[in-house]
């Protein structure tokens, strides 16, 4: 069964010779072969400010991240790769994640003051795609897993994406064997859309 699909880069260095980057086109193009509709947002290449005051989360973007929500209302699923960088998500992908969440995109008022927000995500899958230098089990283990388990949770979760998947790649710097077992693994991510 084909579903509609966005896949996010959040690499913020937009140079194609990135690993997420590469492991952004397997997933694209196992998908589309697959039969699946797939938009891509590329975070490096998206023109975005940092907010500096929560009222702006209040207000609406501009016109280019209006054009890339728009890829991500059109999902049915929704694929964020990145680093990890010093223990968590680079900034600038922090920074889009905001852009793209004001003017309640992500969630809304409730039905009442004292009831939990709207989650405007209802109806959407997500996977999460982490890559990293240690070992993936000793982020998890030693670390936590805190600034995934945060995303998946604090930004996915609260948004109503269910269910939320992740796939962490450690040791991305030990070979292109791995690399190469990695981008497989993506791409028969890609093939099932999930």
């Amino acid at each position: 069964m084909s579903c509609s699909i966005c896949v996010i880069n959040g690499h913020p260095d937009p140079a194609p010779e990135r690993f997420c980057f590469a492991l952004a086109d397997a997933y694209e193009n196992a998908a589309r072969e697959a039969g699946h509709t797939v938009r891509r947002i590329d975070v490096g290449a998206v023109d975005l400010e940092f907010l500096v005051h929560p009222k702006e989360l209040e207000t609406p973007p501009d016109d280019a991240i209006t054009a890339e929500r728009e890829k991500i209302a059109a999902a049915d699923h929704v694929v964020l790769i990145y680093p990890l960088w010093l223990g968590t998500m680079p900034a600038r992908l922090k920074a889009f994640l905001e852009q793209v969440a004001r003017d309640g995109f992500f969630i809304g008022p409730g039905v009442s003051e004292s009831s939990w927000p709207a989650k405007k995500m209802k109806g959407k899958s997500a996977r999460i795609i982490v890559t990293m230098g240690m070992p993936g089990f000793a982020y998890r283990l030693f670390f936590g897993g805190h600034s995934l388990k945060g995303l998946e949770k604090g930004i996915f979760g609260i948004a109503g994406f269910k269910p939320v998947r992740d796939t962490i790649f450690g040791l991305v710097e030990s070979g292109p064997e791995r690399r190469a077992r990695m981008l497989e693994k993506t791409a028969a991510l890609g093939r099932a859309g999930r």
